[in-house]
């Protein structure tokens, strides 16, 4: 499934664990990285292992934000080590691909201690720098990558973007925004998961610009807060008449089809052929997945 909602939580902080598993987030992030302070990393790294190592539920997706840094190595380790319950590494800052054959060989190895499949352990890597956007095409392609992260907070700073004016609304990051999409078709992986937003509370802002990134290829986006699981899921959900619309299309070109013709016309009239029916198909694969 590709998940619509992804839940940061902080590593630091079991007591919200099964809260999070709890809020109807289609994947929990439990975060190693920015939301622990220095002085608590190792028993945050404690913490999560042993919760990942008790977990056997199938929903949501369970992934751990590691590290950068000479942490990264012993994050892997005790993380992918705990057991099968982990469904991926959120790897924060890639600034190349060669991070990433790293990243493969520090899991492969983790999986092997454990007696877990070599290959079960999928990546999710953050574009959040210069670097790493202008890397995106060879990042996508790497070992193991599932499908990326844009990390909008991270590469303002980095790039000297002022975002937030009411007058832009997000078109600041439009270049990265439609880069990150395009690699990941290129490459075959996953849609990439749209950027978090830190104002919780204006739900309508949220989401009006989680629709933006969907209509730019998203089909997905990071939360911060427990508060956004359901605006956002609502956003990446296929409506009913989207629905109905999607399908009569894939009927009629198959009808078409049947009778002997490439093409054929729309409920409105219009011609439709297998470049349209993509689109619709993929709305039904999202149907499927999310049942």
């Amino acid at each position: 499934m590709t998940p619509r909602s992804h839940l940061y939580v902080a590593g630091d902080n079991p007591a919200r664990f099964a809260k999070a598993v709890a809020s109807g987030a289609d994947a929990i992030i439990l975060d190693l990285e920015d939301a622990v302070a220095e002085a608590g990393k190792d028993l945050a790294r404690a913490e999560v292992a042993r919760w990942v190592g008790q977990w056997s539920g199938s929903a949501p997706q369970i992934w751990v934000r590691v590290n950068s840094g000479p942490r990264r190595g012993d994050d892997i380790a005790a993380v992918v080590g705990a057991g099968a319950g982990l469904t991926g590494i959120c790897v924060p800052k890639v600034g190349d691909a060669d991070e990433l054959v790293e990243v493969d060989r520090l899991i492969g190895t983790a999986e092997q201690d454990a007696g877990l499949p070599i290959g079960s352990v999928v990546v999710a890597p953050l574009i959040e720098t210069a670097a790493g956007l202008l890397a995106a095409r060879e990042i996508a392609r790497a070992p193991r990558v599932a499908f990326l992260h844009l990390g909008e907070a991270d590469l303002a700073a980095d790039l000297g973007v002022q975002p937030g004016h009411p007058d832009d609304a997000g078109t600041e990051f439009l270049y990265a925004r439609s880069l990150v999409v395009t690699v990941s078709a290129a490459a075959g992986i996953g849609p990439p998961v749209a950027p978090v937003t830190t104002d919780f509370r204006d739900l309508d802002a949220l989401s009006a610009s989680t629709g933006r990134l969907h209509r730019l290829g998203y089909l997905g986006r990071a939360c911060i807060h427990p508060a956004q699981i359901a605006t956002v899921n609502a956003v990446f959900t296929p409506e009913p008449d989207e629905i109905r619309r999607a399908q009569d299309l894939v009927d009629r070109l198959t009808a078409a089809r049947d009778s002997g013709a490439g093409v054929t016309l729309d409920a409105n009239g219009r011609m439709i052929d297998e470049a349209v029916i993509r689109s619709a198909r993929r709305t039904l694969g999202l149907v499927r997945a999310q049942a």
